[in-house]
């Protein structure tokens, strides 16, 4: 598959996957703002999200889109399994909505960008990202994403202490105009297609 390809089956629906770590103690952690960007669109699509029996997520069903044929029924997922056992239930929410691999985006945090800068892509490495790498390792790499930049850890802070840390007070500024630009970015790749999406949003 190549980076711009899109599902051109115009009817099936799109899962949108939200990565983080359930639980209050990690809610505004930087492993977690693909919850805060599936929280925004659950806003805006006007639902709550539920439990999804034994998928071992919380989804929300409703559709993205201008009425006619851009129109797009959408499943907006967050995983409950903690962030390295995300493809378990993404995989049987796939599964059970009948959602094309390829018309999966999972939204994620990204060590290799700089904050809040936006990359769009489909397939791919996982880059040491635990939940990318259970989604990959349970259904293949052919899935969008929309990657969240948060920027390397200062110092010799490692890695897994800094995602785990919550956005900085500066970073906290302008957190909720990069959340809501991703937002906007989930929505085009779904509407418009990736390559359009690309030419706005990879900046």
């Amino acid at each position: 598959m190549g980076e711009t390809d899109v599902t051109t089956d115009a009817t099936a629906p799109w899962l949108i996957v939200g990565l983080g770590n359930p639980g209050p103690e990690y809610a505004m952690n930087r492993h977690n703002v693909g919850f805060m960007v599936a929280d925004l669109l659950a806003g805006r699509i006007g639902g709550k999200f539920k439990r999804a029996g034994k998928a071992q997520a919380q989804v929300i069903e409703g559709r993205i889109g201008p009425p006619g044929p851009a129109n797009r029924r959408v499943i907006l997922a967050k995983p409950m399994s903690y962030m390295n056992l995300s493809g378990g239930p993404v995989t049987a929410l796939r599964d059970f909505y009948k959602v094309p691999t390829g018309n999966i985006v999972a939204v994620h945090d990204e060590l290799d960008i700089d904050y809040g800068v936006l990359r769009l892509k489909l397939g791919g490495g996982d880059n040491g990202h635990n939940g990318l790498k259970s989604m990959t390792k349970a259904m293949g790499a052919d899935y969008h994403r929309v990657r969240f930049g948060i920027g390397r850890p200062p110092g010799r802070m490692q890695v897994a202490d800094f995602v785990l840390k919550d956005f900085a007070s500066a970073e906290r500024k302008e957190l909720d105009y990069f959340v809501d630009r991703a937002a906007d970015a989930v929505e085009a790749v779904v509407i418009e297609g990736l390559e359009r999406a690309q030419g706005t949003y990879n900046s």
